[in-house]
C-alpha cells in the first residue's frame, strides 16, 4: 500500500513536471509572440548578419526575447542566418517567425526614372537594396564589363532603362547591374533593331538620341514629333543645335556646378565640348540624361513632317511650336523670349 502511494506520487510529480514542460514549450513555440500594432513589420538582415544583429531589430518587435532565443537556439537559427528581406505578422509565434526569416526572403520592388548620371542611379539603387551606392559606381563603370557588351563610358547610362522591376533586398551590385543588362537584351527585340537600322542609329545612338528629345519634352505625345525634327536634320547633315547638350556641356564645367540654367544664352555656345551641338554635328558621344521609355519608343516611331525647327510655346508651357523654316522659327523663339523676360528668367 504504502509503495503504491509513492508510485502514484511519483506518477503525479511526473504528470506536473511533464505539464511544466509542455507548457513551456507551447509558449515558447506557439504562444504569440509579436509587440506591434500595425498588421506586418519587416526586418532586413545584412549579408554575412550574425544573430546579435538579428536579434537587435527583432528585440522592439517581440514580447519575450528571451523565449525567442531559447527556441531561435533550439532550432540552430542562431547558427545559420539568412540575408534578406523577411515579413513578421502581427500575432505570429516563434516558430512561425524563425520559419519566416529563415526561408522566406520577399522581394522588394525597384523603380528608377530622371536620373542624369550612373552616380545619381546609384545613389537611388542604393535606398533601394543593399548594396551601397560606391560599389553599384564601380561595377557599372567597369570598363570590361562596359567593352564586352558594346557600351563606353559615355553610353552606360542607356543600359538601365527607367521601370519598375522586383529584386531581393540582399541583391549584389553585380546582380543588380547583370539583371539590367538582360532586361536592356529583351527590350532590343529584332523590330527594334530593324528600325533603329532604318534610322541608320544603333541602339546606342537612339538612346542618346532619346535623353535629348526627352530633356526637351515631357510630353508623351509631342516626343514623335520632336525626334522627327532632330532625325530631319541629321538626315541633311545640319547640326543638332539642341539646347540640353549645351547645358549638360555647361554643367561639367566648375563655374556651373549647383547653378540651374533656365535660359541658353550664346556664351553656353562657346562651350568646348564634343556635347555642343551648335558646334559639332552629329549626335554626342553618349546620353545626356535618363531618357523615358516614351523618348525612346519615339525616336523608333517619329513623326514623318518637314520641320526642321521648334522652340518652346508661351502660351503652352511644356508644348513647342515647330516651323519649316529658320525665319518662322525665329518669330516663334522671339515671342518665347519676352515670355522670359517677362517672368525675369535672364539665365
Amino acid at each position: 500500500m504504502y509503495i503504491k502511494k509513492i508510485l502514484w506520487a511519483v506518477a503525479l510529480i511526473g504528470l506536473v513536471i511533464f505539464g511544466v514542460i509542455a507548457y513551456y514549450i507551447y509558449g515558447t513555440m506557439f504562444s504569440p509572440n509579436t509587440n506591434f500594432e500595425n498588421e506586418t513589420a519587416y526586418i532586413y538582415v545584412p549579408t554575412n548578419a550574425n544573430y546579435s544583429e538579428v536579434r537587435s531589430q527583432l528585440e522592439p518587435l517581440l514580447k519575450d526575447i528571451g523565449a525567442f532565443d531559447a527556441l531561435a537556439k533550439q532550432k540552430k537559427y542562431v547558427t545559420n542566418i539568412k540575408a534578406g528581406r523577411f515579413a513578421i505578422s502581427k500575432g505570429m509565434n516563434n516558430n512561425d517567425i524563425i520559419n519566416s526569416i529563415r526561408s522566406k526572403n520577399l522581394p522588394v520592388k525597384i523603380a528608377f526614372n530622371n536620373q542624369h548620371s550612373i552616380k545619381d542611379l546609384a545613389g537611388r539603387i542604393s535606398m533601394q537594396i543593399e548594396a551601397d551606392s560606391l560599389t553599384l559606381e564601380k561595377v557599372m563603370m567597369d570598363e570590361s564589363f562596359l567593352s564586352d557588351n558594346g557600351f563606353s563610358k559615355a553610353t552606360a547610362l542607356g543600359m538601365y532603362l527607367p521601370n519598375s522591376y522586383e529584386f531581393f533586398w540582399n541583391t549584389s551590385a553585380e546582380t543588380f547591374r547583370d539583371r539590367m543588362l538582360v532586361e536592356y537584351n529583351r527590350f532590343w527585340t529584332d523590330a527594334r533593331k530593324a528600325k533603329a537600322k532604318k534610322l541608320n542609329l544603333t541602339p546606342n545612338e537612339v538612346i542618346t538620341l532619346a535623353s535629348i528629345v526627352h530633356e526637351e519634352s515631357k510630353q508623351a505625345d509631342e516626343q514623335p514629333r520632336v525626334a522627327g525634327v532632330y532625325l530631319n536634320r541629321l538626315r541633311i547633315g545640319m547640326p543638332l543645335q539642341a539646347d540640353p547638350t549645351l547645358k549638360f556641356a555647361a554643367y561639367q564645367l566648375p563655374q556651373y556646378q549647383n547653378m540651374i540654367i533656365r535660359r541658353v544664352l550664346n556664351i553656353h555656345k562657346e562651350i568646348n565640348s564634343p556635347y555642343n551641338t551648335y558646334q559639332n554635328s552629329g549626335l554626342p558621344p553618349g546620353l545626356i540624361a535618363m531618357p523615358d521609355l516614351s523618348a525612346i519608343k519615339a525616336v523608333l516611331n517619329p513623326e514623318t513632317h518637314s520641320y526642321l525647327y521648334f522652340a518652346a510655346d508661351a502660351k503652352r508651357l511644356g508644348y513647342h511650336k515647330f516651323a519649316k523654316t529658320l525665319g518662322q522659327h525665329n518669330n516663334n523663339a522671339r515671342e518665347y523670349h519676352r515670355y522670359l523676360s517677362s517672368q525675369g528668367i535672364n539665365k
